[in-house]
């Protein structure tokens, strides 16, 4: 967005990983599942860098923002000047602190590399318990199960997405992967894993050549701390998306910004949500003041049926389902006061860009 805005000044992205920017969200969806090839994975082609002059530092790691003069400093030692700064260092699982847990058969899912290991233990296992019951796990059981596993699924919730959905949305959401083979151990925990074994504590034990952990993600909020930027669990912007540091923004899993359609301070870890703050911070580098206040949007796939979701609801108190979930065919609305927060969807994509236009006009 700064090349398209006509910037021309030199333009640095340094990243921690090794690869180039991707499509994250295929990491556990159809590349996870096999049905998508790793080529489809990069979101542009090589020499796009090159043509757009950007600096692409892979392998890097910031370890330090100074302010006088304003430089980057790298672990290598490097220091790259700047007028501006984007911090989008965005979130990292949480692991689980369980005996056993550090295993190499133990997996969490944030990048193209734990997307890649996850595909490689496939390939060589029979049985994959999933731990969690996040959009991020189920992902990755409809995923294994596409390849063949027996998937096991445990997570401490009655139902799986409950919280986000409602226990309408989860009925239906375990009975589809239950149709697809995945067996649900709900209010339960896996207390430790003993070689290819995890233990519940139920009493259970299943069979494990592969697990991955699934319960949630924490923002990466180290690096923003240290250069004294403001934090509010994440890291506090303006409706600017401007930290307490002038021409030092945040974007994606860390930014908490003041939503104007809530009146909420929201941290949303999801895709769309971090394109669109990027795109917004671009804007406001070149001084056009632009007020981030688009509708936070994500989608899930689990097997054919996507789930879309447009808006933002912590709570409600009233649903509305227009349609038949378990036909996958609806539009939900979630309510609070009579105020629809949220609307989640499936085959009803003209009906849910609708919802968000009439959230962003509200």
């Amino acid at each position: 967005m700064l090349r398209r805005e006509g910037f021309g000044g030199s333009l640095t992205l340094v990243s921690a990983e090794n690869d180039p920017p991707y499509d994250r969200p295929n990491c556990s969806k159809d590349y996870l599942a096999g049905s998508a090839p790793e080529d489809w994975m990069p979101l542009k082609p090589a020499d796009f860098y090159k043509e757009y002059s950007i600096d692409l530092e892979l392998g890097g790691e910031v370890t330090a923002i100074e302010s006088e003069p304003r430089q980057a400093v790298l672990a290598n030692g490097r220091k790259i000047a700047f007028d501006k700064l984007l911090l989008a260092t965005g979130a990292e699982p949480v692991r689980l602190p369980i005996p056993g847990a550090d295993q190499p058969h133990v997996h969490v899912l944030r990048s193209l590399a734990d997307s890649r290991a996850i595909i490689a233990s496939a390939k060589a296992a029979r049985h994959a318990v999933v731990i969690g019951a996040s959009f991020i796990g189920l992902e990755v059981a409809a995923a294994l199960r596409t390849r063949n596993l027996e998937v096991h699924v445990v997570a401490p919730e009655r139902r799986p997405l409950e919280r986000i959905l409602g226990p309408q949305f989860g009925d239906f959401i375990r009975e589809l992967h239950e149709e697809h083979g995945v067996v649900f151990h709900l209010e339960d925990t896996v207390t430790s894993i003993e070689g290819t074994n995890a233990k519940l504590k139920s009493g259970a034990t299943l069979p494990a050549d592969m697990i991955v952990v699934g319960v949630g993600v924490r923002p990466r909020l180290q690096l923003a701390e240290r250069a004294g930027v403001k934090l509010d669990r994440g890291v506090a912007v303006n409706e600017y998306l401007e930290t307490s540091i002038s021409g030092i923004y945040a974007a994606g899993d860390i930014a908490r910004w003041p939503d104007p359609h809530t009146g909420e301070k929201l941290r949303i870890e999801h895709w769309v949500v971090a394109e669109r703050q990027g795109q917004t911070v671009a804007r406001n580098m070149l001084g056009q003041r632009q007020r981030f206040s688009q509708v936070p949007f994500f989608w899930s796939q689990h097997y054919d049926v996507p789930i879309n979701y447009v808006g933002h609801a912590e709570t409600w108190d009233s649903v509305d389902v227009g349609g038949d979930i378990k036909s996958r065919d609806c539009l939900v609305r979630y309510r609070q006061n009579g105020k629809v927060l949220a609307v989640a969807s499936i085959f009803r994509d003209v009906d849910s860009l609708k919802a968000e236009m009439s959230m962003e006009a509200s």
